[in-house]
Parts: structure tokens; sequence; C-alpha cells
């Protein structure tokens, strides 16, 4: 039976947020390994895919790609993702049809001129685009993916991911306080791990924040304890909270044991 892990490959909100300040979580947008044995399975296509990429050297890439959704922190790795341009490489991408357009349409709507210098036919991979929705469950390999819908401007979707009884849960770019909340609690029944939006504290959410589409990490807790989940990871960090802020989060957390952990980019949690 082999091993259920999340690697992080970019844990920051909104937009990179790269220095001096930021290098001990990170400053890559949201990109999130999760992978059992050889069935990969890669969650955003933040900043932090292009050192993905890098990991796979000059090998082909076997890999499945799910978008939560397309707000450009989410996207914005895609043109820089190596093994898209190898003709070895296998990717299967999985996103929902917003506004009419299928996620290969709107992919391709980042890499036109004058924003980018190619355009997605530039890719040398062998490349899926499918239509995933709310409901639906995607086999790869041995894993169980299986999407719904949360709260968040233009739509977002949360993902469970299953395999040999343990199960983790990715879920960023969601505001608490509506009835997705029990479809998130559903989802992350009994889960190893929920990895959760908490991007604003609870003083910033009430001071301004409230109705942006974000969460905090308090808020995490509640719908961890609920859920019975194991454990929250907190995720998408505000792009200015710094390496001291995010500790001093830390130390916060571990007011509550071990169950409330932040997510550092390069950071690998073991199931």
């Amino acid at each position: 039976m082999a091993d259920l892990s999340i690697k992080f490959w970019g844990v920051r909100g909104s937009i990179p947020a790269p220095g001096t300040s930021t290098v001990r979580f990170g400053g890559n947008t949201s990109c999130v390994e999760v992978r059992s044995g050889d069935d990969l399975c890669i969650f955003d296509m933040g900043s932090g895919l292009r050192a993905l990429g890098q990991s796979f050297g000059p090998k082909p890439a076997k890999a499945s790609m799910f978008l939560s959704h397309y707000h450009w922190d989410h996207i914005q790795g895609l043109p820089f993702f190596g093994p898209a341009y190898n003709p070895g490489s296998t990717i299967d991408i999985y996103g929902p049809v917003r506004d009419g357009r299928d996620v290969r349409n709107i992919l391709s709507g980042q890499m036109v001129a004058p924003y980018f210098p190619v355009t997605i036919d530039a890719f040398r991979a062998k490349l899926g685009f499918h239509t995933i929705t709310g409901g639906q469950t995607v086999m790869v390999g041995k894993l169980a993916v299986r999407a719904d819908e949360l709260h968040h401007p233009n739509g977002v979707l949360a993902f469970r991911i299953e395999c040999d009884g343990k199960s983790v849960v990715y879920a960023t770019d969601t505001e608490h306080g509506t009835a997705a909340d029990e479809a998130l609690v559903s989802l992350a029944r009994g889960a190893e791990a929920l990895v959760y939006d908490a991007m604003y504290t609870e003083d910033e959410y009430r001071k301004g924040k409230t109705g942006w589409g974000h969460s905090t990490w308090v808020a995490g807790l509640r719908l961890c304890e609920q859920a019975g989940c194991k454990r929250l990871v907190l995720f998408h960090h505000e792009p200015t909270r710094n390496d001291e802020a995010l500790e001093a989060l830390v130390g916060e957390a571990s007011a509550h044991g071990d169950r409330a952990v932040v997510a550092r980019e390069g950071e690998t949690l073991t199931f």
C-alpha cells in the first residue's frame, strides 16, 4: 500500500510575494501536488507550477491537473510548466465550465498577444482538456478525486482525494458563512487533512474583508472539527503577510495541538 502525500509548491494567495520577508513560508501562488506511488494529481496552476515542472528534469511527465477556478493566481504558472512542452508528456487538465466557456477555452485566453508571446498550441505534450462539475468523481490510477462547489466570486471547486482508505481535501478560495459550509463538511468528513483558505485573520475579516471570497483559520478549524477531519492545513496566505506574522500564526494554531498547521512551500505531508 503506497503512502498518500501532499507537497506544497505554492501557498500564497492573490499574487506572488517573493523576497527576503517570505523565504521561510514561500511566495509562490497556489499549486499543490497529491501523490500515491506513481499516481500524481496537481491542484491549481499558480506560479508554484514552474518549480514543480522543473522537478521532472528532462523526463516526460504523466499527471492529471485539477483547477479550482480560473482567477489568475491559480492559472498563471501554466505557460511556464516545462513538461507541457515535452512531446513525451501526457497531461490531463480538469476544470469547470464558467460563463459558457470550457477549460481549454479559458486557459487559452491567457496565452494570446499581447499578454503572452506564444499560444497554447506551442505545447507539445499530449494534452487532454476535460470538464468537471460538482458531485463528479474522476479516477487517476488508484486516486479517486471528487469535486464539489463552494463559495467564491465566479465559482470555485473543492476536491477530496481518496486512496486505500485515506483521504485529503483541497478547499482554497472559499468564504465561510453560507450553505457551502455544509457541502465542505460533507466533503471533508473523516479526512486526514483539510487544506483550507485561511487568507485572513478574524480581525481582518470583520474589518473590511467580509464578502471578498476568502476565509479565516478559525472558521477553518470549526469546519474541520465539524467534519471530524484530523488536520487543518492553513493555506492561501495573504501576500503581505511576512514570515514573522506567519510564525505568529503557527504559535496561535499550536494552542489547538497538532490539528492546525501552516502550509510551507516545499513541505510534504505524508499519510
